[in-house]
């Protein structure tokens, strides 16, 4: 892979520079509420890459975990992360998120989200896979995401908080002590690059499930925080654990809805081609780890199409509306047909990595989301964990940076851009093609069912792709030059793994190795994958 900061060329002396005291790069949950507590002490500014609703907390459907309901306790939520972490979580982290989760979601409701209730007002909890309690809020029967960034959008609008939407982050910048001192972005109005400088930048952009054929995640997903943290020499940890959701809808020329696992939480089965229940005799059944689900689904896809089966649901139209509407849509009424599902790219455990308290090794960057790794996800994310994540950590991130942020740095300070002859030597590609291909490579050969002899043909073609491609400054190209980056690093640190655990699963190495309890950590310039302890 070639050893530059930048994914394009740039020129500092016809660059707009633009001054902020906190930067923060996305407007999902994390990053909006990153946003809004910062607001109270700094000048804050958030670029985002399109409108500032549109991203995945957006399309959560399921709901958000949290110890509140009356059986429940943060050391059951915590236990029960734990046991699907798959022997990589990182303790600390997980006790964070289950005991400082409660006073999070508290402070989300008195900001106006408006969670399902019972008659009598208490909270409606639900149970989805691996939790042994109901413990899972949502909102709008299955419209969780949009309902909590409807009130945090409402929130940052009503306060002193710059927004920039239609902002692409191409890359970090650094000053000439080697620090994080803001970012190049490409302002999708004008088509001009600009420079933003801050005294911190926090990285809150996602996932990059896009990398994926098939994914449940929005078409910004692609990966653009890491892959700049990764060119500027940030860690990237545990990035061969993806995970890929059991059931989204499986139709010709329908996208990949995403279909809750609130579903089988409720109640609804799975069913093959010849309408029998294929994990009746799998401990957990519907509800077993969604690694253990997916993988099932995919063997039963062999022989025919599976479906989930809502029909022994009471009114599931009112439960699940926004899944009801979707499936009428392509002609499916889930009260009375079974709907054709199959697993998609849904989250990334792995990120940037990232302490407990939301630093990366770069001063003064940080990150929380899904494109941040702690290590609390281990290697199989529980359930609805994702959206109280990005709560949690970002409220961390707030409480460190509240004392600590550096000085603002001066544009001369800032490393310049050094020319690389290769930009003159540009192949000649057809972009749309590349990006389908990268697709198609990572759903065949490092999606859910692994082996080296389809990793090692990934990665030779990737790495192709990697020498001939050079973006143009436009948002598709520079996403796709982001895909290439990130579809090597999944794949040679899946390949440098050899054992299935959670999320990464390998054919050739079908059983947990116990002298691989470690995450990976992958960084710019390093030859091999090295592994820290848990």
């Amino acid at each position: 892979m070639k050893d530059s900061d930048f994914l394009v060329p740039w020129d500092k002396d016809n660059v707009t520079v633009n001054h902020t005291e906190i930067l923060v790069l996305g407007s999902g949950i994390a990053g909006l509420f990153t946003a809004m507590k910062l607001s109270e002490k700094y000048e804050v500014t958030i670029l985002t890459k399109k409108h500032i609703s549109e991203g995945n907390t957006e399309h959560a459907q399921g709901g958000i975990a949290v110890a509140l309901n009356q059986d429940d306790s943060p050391e059951f939520h915590y236990g029960d992360t734990i046991f699907a972490g798959a022997g990589l979580c990182n303790l600390e982290a997980v006790k964070i998120l289950a005991e400082k989760g409660p006073e999070c979601v508290r402070e989300l409701i008195n900001l106006g989200t408006q969670f399902d209730r019972h008659d009598n007002d208490e909270l409606d909890f639900t149970k989805e896979a691996a939790h042994s309690r109901k413990r899972v809020l949502h909102a709008k029967g299955d419209a969780t995401g949009g309902e909590i960034e409807r009130a945090l959008v409402e929130v940052v609008r009503s306060k002193p908080i710059i927004v920039k939407e239609n902002y692409y982050v191409i890359d970090l910048l650094k000053n000439i002590k080697d620090e994080v001192a803001g970012v190049l972005a490409l302002n999708q109005e004008s088509l001009k690059i600009e420079a933003w400088l801050a005294r911190a930048v926090v990285i809150a952009t996602g996932g990059l499930g896009q990398l994926y054929k098939h994914t449940t995640n929005p078409e910004v997903a692609t990966g653009d925080g890491m892959a700049a943290a990764y060119r500027a020499g940030a860690e990237l940890m545990d990035m061969e654990f993806i995970q890929f959701h059991p059931t989204a809808l499986m139709l010709p020329g329908a996208p990949s809805f995403l279909i809750s696992e609130a579903a089988r939480g409720e109640g609804a089965k799975l069913l093959n081609f010849r309408g029998e229940r294929f994990m009746k005799d799998i401990p957990g059944q519907e509800l077993a780890p969604r690694d253990v689900v997916a993988r099932a689904i995919w063997e039963q896809m062999k022989n025919g199409p599976v479906y989930l089966d809502f029909t022994c649901l009471e009114r599931p139209h009112e439960r699940f509306p926004k899944i009801y509407g979707k499936c009428l849509e392509y002609g499916i009424d889930i009260a009375t047909t079974p709907v054709p599902v199959g697993p998609a790219a849904h989250y990334m455990m792995g990120g940037i990595r990232v302490n407990n308290e939301g630093e990366t090794n770069l001063a003064n960057l940080y990150a929380c989301g899904e494109c941040a790794c702690n290590g609390v996800h281990g290697a199989n994310r529980l359930a609805s964990n994702s959206l109280l994540d990005g709560l949690v950590f970002a409220t961390i991130i707030t409480e460190k940076l509240k004392d600590d942020a550096s000085p603002l740095s001066a544009w001369d300070d800032i490393k310049l851009y050094e020319n690389d002859k290769e930009y003159a030597q540009k192949a000649s590609l057809d972009i749309e093609k590349v990006r389908r291909e990268i697709k198609d490579i990572m759903w065949e050969k490092a999606g859910i069912i692994r082996k080296k002899e389809g990793l090692n043909q990934a990665y030779a073609r990737l790495e192709k792709l990697y020498e001939e491609y050079l973006p143009s400054p436009e948002v598709f190209d520079l996403e796709v030059g982001n895909m290439i980056t990130l579809g090597l690093i999944i794949v040679k640190t899946a390949m440098e793994r050899e054992e299935s655990r959670g999320g990464h699963y390998r054919s050739d190495f079908p059983f947990a190795n116990k002298h691989m309890q470690k995450h990976s950590v992958i960084k710019r310039g390093d030859d091999h994958v090295r592994y820290v302890s848990v």
